[in-house]
């Protein structure tokens, strides 16, 4: 199967650029942490951060969480740093890819178990198979894709549907 470019990485920046200016404009009056999901979720809060540093003057803290993505409940979910960061603070879960939502749905299980003031998502890619009840607040570009395809976030390069 070849891959097709859905996302040039400049586009991608333009989409990371845009998510971060929504971020702020609705959460201006509060501390903002970013917390993504292992992996690609940690690299888009990364991206996110340098350009809400660009647009507010300062940076957020930023956190990973990880977790077993295809059997969730077999692994402890570890958030790494220090969780009083998020406590009384708008918390923004990012990760690259939202397919069925049951990563960001096992991300909020840890989430909630903190004394956070909100909590809010921001996506890359939404693709339209949504099997737990999640919603994106924040999202790049929603794609409409067959169950057996697979979209890569490649930093640097773009997004590919393979």
């Amino acid at each position: 199967m070849s891959d097709n470019q859905i996302l040039t990485q400049p586009k991608v920046d333009q989409i990371i650029r845009r998510i971060a200016y929504q971020i702020y404009e609705n959460n201006m009056n509060d501390e903002v942490v970013l917390v993504g999901v292992d992996s690609g979720g940690r690299k888009l809060a990364d991206q996110i951060n340098i350009t809400l540093a660009e647009i507010a003057g300062e940076k957020a803290v930023v956190h990973t969480i990880s977790l077993d993505k295809e059997n969730p409940l077999n692994k402890d979910i570890l958030l790494d740093g220090d969780v009083s960061d998020l406590k009384n603070k708008t918390v923004i879960l990012c990760d690259d890819v939202l397919n069925s939502g049951r990563t960001l749905a096992y991300s909020l299980t840890k989430l909630l178990t903190l004394r956070v003031k909100k909590v809010e998502t921001a996506v890359l890619v939404l693709r339209t198979h949504g099997r737990f009840p999640i919603y994106a607040n924040y999202k790049g570009y929603e794609l409409s894709t067959t169950i057996k395809e697979h979209v890569e976030v490649r930093p640097g390069d773009g997004v590919f549907l393979n």
